[in-house]
């Protein structure tokens, strides 16, 4: 009896052992799986973060991009509106006076149409400020008609606000030398300048 005792206490000993054995074995085995595992989620975090960093300071850059621009073309639209403004002011407005006046349209009128008859037999047509009428009328059909030598007819236009346009009757073709036609060149003239002493470029 003692010896069946003794075998079956060996065997529970041994049993026992073997157990914890394999029970520790498996706490360490699942103790490594599970360190694997954080250490697997605090890369894939880390991953994240560091791509979504990456992000911020793509999407960061690209705003800064986009507002830098932004200002830019800005300054370069409103530099551009007040180089306009001062071409304006130092162009067309004195031209657009010197256009509205009959005394100074009627020498242009003689000079364009004299040239203008040199080279064109037709009748010519011109096409005046209606709210010169009053003064350019009796000049066209009367001193112009007589200087000319030829058919001259001038009608009035409120479309037209300064200087006039000339062509044969026939309405073939007419050349404009309006406030607008004359006052381009000058403007085109004037704007390098003006950008040059406004903003020094």
């Amino acid at each position: 009896m003692d010896k069946l005792q003794e075998l079956t206490d060996k065997l529970y000993q041994q049993g026992l052992a073997k157990g914890k054995q394999e029970g520790e074995a498996i706490l360490e085995k699942a103790r490594e799986e599970a360190a694997q595992i954080v250490n697997d989620a605090r890369k894939e975090a880390d991953a994240i973060v560091a791509k979504a960093n990456a992000d911020a300071q793509d999407y960061r850059s690209k705003v800064e991009g986009d507002v830098k621009r932004a200002a830019i073309q800005a300054i370069q639209a409103t530099r551009g509106d007040i180089q306009d403004l001062i071409v304006a002011k130092i162009a067309a407005e004195p031209v657009k006076e010197k256009l509205s006046k009959a005394d100074f349209l009627k020498e242009i009128i003689s000079e364009v149409a004299k040239n203008f008859v040199a080279t064109e037999s037709k009748d010519i047509e011109l096409v005046l400020p209606e709210k010169l009428r009053a003064d350019l009328e009796p000049f066209v059909k009367g001193e112009l008609a007589k200087v000319l030598g030829k058919g001259v007819e001038g009608r009035f236009s409120n479309k037209i606000a300064g200087g006039f346009t000339i062509g044969p009757k026939d309405g073939s073709y007419f050349i404009s030398l309006s406030d607008e036609s004359f006052g381009e060149p000058i403007g085109s003239y004037l704007r390098p300048a003006t950008r040059k002493i406004l903003f020094g470029e």
